[in-house]
Parts: C-alpha cells; structure tokens; sequence
C-alpha cells in the first residue's frame, strides 16, 4: 500500500469557505497536493455540521451533501469498536483529546503517515502518522 494522506476536517471545512480566502486557497491546494486523500465517516460528518450552521456564511445543506458524496469517493476508514479502543490508548499515549485520537486512529489504520490537520502540532509524530499543519507558514 502506498503511503496516503488522511486529511482532517478543517482543510475541507477552510476549502469551501469564503470568509478567509487566503486560508481557502490553501486548503485547496492541499487536498491537490494530497496522495492517496484518506478520511472517515467522522470527517465526513463534522463538515455536514461545520459548513450549514457553524460558518458565516453557512452552506446551502444540499451543497454540503454534494461534498459529503465527492468524499465519500475517497479512501475512508471506518470507525468501530476496535478503532475506538485503539484511540483511546492513543489518546492516553500522547495526551490527545479523544477525537483527535480518534483521527490519528484512523489514519494509522488507513496506512497514512500524513496527517493534514491545524488542530495538532505541526511535525508531531504519533506512533507512525506525522501531523502536518497545511496552514502553517512556509507548507507550500
């Protein structure tokens, strides 16, 4: 399997959001870039959330729908009771919040060793997935 890039919510949320264009252009360079983009169905979820209530300017639901149907062509990881437990020790681990442990969970069992992800520091490595912040300075 070759490597691939599980790709958190906030690059997919900043992608289609129009109040920060800066950030938008480079969340949207970053899924380009992405090798072998990874997600899972709480990915999946917390952009149906974030995009129709959450931002400024809120997605129509049925375009969120739309982007939920274009991920769900991705590579993605389901979520069960193993997946879960493995996060919790991860979490446990590198004092992680459990749904980031969660994310990194999933990635591990996806095969990525990159993380796209603002939420965890930028070049941390957790057990074999390296977290990287696509909205740092000086990614492009």
């Amino acid at each position: 399997m070759s490597a691939s890039t599980f790709i958190d919510t906030s690059v997919f949320v900043y992608a289609v959001d129009v109040a920060d264009p800066g950030k938008q252009k480079r969340a949207q360079d970053a899924l380009a870039r992405a090798t072998g983009p990874t997600v899972s169905p709480q990915v999946m979820s917390e952009f149906f959330v974030v995009t129709t209530r959450k931002l400024a300017t809120p997605l129509p639901p049925e375009e969120a729908e739309e982007m939920i149907e274009a991920m769900a062509l991705l590579r993605c990881v389901p979520i069960d009771a193993d997946l879960v437990r493995a996060a919790v020790g991860l979490g446990r681990r590198h004092r992680l919040s459990h749904w980031d442990a969660l994310m990194v969970a999933a990635a591990q069992r996806g095969g990525c060793e990159t993380l796209l992800t603002e939420d965890l520091a930028d070049g941390a490595v957790y057990d074999s997935v390296r977290a990287c912040n696509p909205f740092k300075p000086g990614q492009d």
